[in-house]
């Protein structure tokens, strides 16, 4: 539960809802959210909230040029006092001199656009990572060229774009956001596609123990689960991808998103979109600056998908029905695909839902709720991995051998993936 409050901390929850929201969302008492997260973490929910505002703001000044009331308020706090008294007593220092610190190196051109390094625990198999992203990318939502991963983001305020370019030691990061507050959950939700927060050292310990996995640990270091930015647009995916090949996948999901874009359905996204704040730039600039109609663009909504027509959808009835009664599912909150959401609640009502079975489940539990111990057993790759490196491969036997690999069955599969 902590781990869960922390993701959706991280997220900009708490500055969004605050901590009665926080609270609902975990299904807990104040009080007792706050008793279990100071004995986990130290501090309660408002203090941790209030750490990452003032990371936030540092990533700003040092960042861009906006002007310090701008700055306070982007990154969640109430007043400009308390902006001045929280970095003085964080950093020891007043916001000015964090900004002179800065020197004179100049900030990003455009408005709204920061760039920030991104750590990790190292090390990082870069290229893992960004061909696993690539095989899969969406024509007019993501790209990777040139050793740079760049894709479209819904944010709770507002639109933006992200490019990622793994380095030594971090991954460099440039968003363009329409509303700075949205700085916070984009950051972490950047950290979550990536899986930057995993403990690599810990897991290819684990696993090198299996004399079966110790070559491949020893040759590729620091393998990471591609985890997503968005539930719902990876839960689309999965269950597109039920039993066809990633290629036939994706045309079919570049076909769904090009007819999503008709007239009607760009109209309505557009007058919610175009929107600003003093600190940002509005939505319909963003989509100007980053190349108009060839800009990439986050993925459909829920309603967005429900609005779609039947000739819409390019695949079997059975399919379409499934998808429409996953988007009605997390529209009314039935399935939390966030990244605070019960892991094993959500795969029961997941698996509830008309059409979708264990494997896609349990594929939503790995990538979108960030699980790091599931086996895809009944995956035909991770069966021809398995089988590649000598291990049973029957689902059956397969699981009871994986059982050596808990808790990092995710990262497993992964190398059962690159094996076959």
């Amino acid at each position: 539960m902590v781990g869960r409050a922390m993701r959706l901390i991280a997220d900009g929850v708490v500055d969004r809802d605050g901590v009665p929201g926080l609270a609902a969302r975990l299904g807990y008492t104040e009080r007792h959210l706050h008793r279990m997260l100071s004995a986990e973490m130290g501090a309660g929910p408002l203090a941790l909230a209030r750490a990452q505002r003032a990371q936030t703001a540092r990533i700003l000044i040092e960042t861009t040029d906006l002007a310090m009331a701008e700055i306070a308020f982007a990154a969640g706090f109430g007043s400009v006092r308390q902006f001045n008294d929280t970095l003085r007593e964080v950093y020891a220092s007043a916001p000015s001199e964090l900004r002179t610190a800065r020197g004179r190196q100049q900030a990003p051109a455009g408005a709204g656009t920061i760039s920030l390094r991104l750590a990790y625990r190292p090390p990082l198999h870069a290229r893992a990572l960004l061909d696993f992203l690539a095989v899969r990318a969406l024509p007019g939502v993501e790209e990777v060229r040139d050793g740079t991963y760049r894709r479209g983001l819904r944010l709770p305020h507002g639109i933006g774009q992200v490019a990622l370019t793994p380095a030594d030691g971090h991954v460099a990061a440039t968003l363009r956001l329409a509303d700075l507050r949205d700085l916070a959950p984009a950051v972490a939700r950047c950290r979550r596609l990536l899986d930057l927060d995993a403990d690599p050292a810990a897991i290819d310990a684990t696993l090198a123990a299996d004399p079966a996995l110790a070559p491949a640990v020893a040759a590729e270091p620091g393998i990471r689960v591609p985890r997503a930015v968005d539930g719902f647009e990876l839960a689309v995916r999965a269950v597109i991808g039920q039993q066809i090949s990633v290629s036939s996948a994706k045309t079919t999901l570049t076909r769904l998103l090009t007819t999503a874009t008709t007239t009607a359905t760009a109209t309505a996204t557009v007058d919610h979109e175009v929107m600003t704040t003093d600190s940002g730039v509005s939505g319909q600039q963003l989509h100007d600056q980053q190349g108009g109609s060839g800009a990439l663009r986050g993925f459909l909504r829920p309603a967005e998908l429900l609005a779609l027509p039947d000739s819409g959808f390019p695949m079997p009835l059975a399919r379409r029905e499934t998808l429409r009664g996953l988007a009605r599912a997390v529209s009314d909150g039935v399935v939390d695909l966030a990244p605070g959401g019960d892991r094993a609640e959500t795969v029961r009502r997941l698996l509830a839902l008309p059409g979708i079975g264990p494997w896609t489940a349990n594929y939503l539990a790995m990538r979108a709720l960030g699980d790091p111990d599931v086996l895809l057993g009944t995956d035909l790759a991770v069966r021809r991995g398995a089988a590649a490196l000598g291990l049973p491969d029957t689902p059956t036997t397969l699981d009871g051998y994986a059982e050596r690999w808990r808790p990092w069955r995710s990262y497993a599969t992964i190398r059962l993936w690159r094996a076959a």
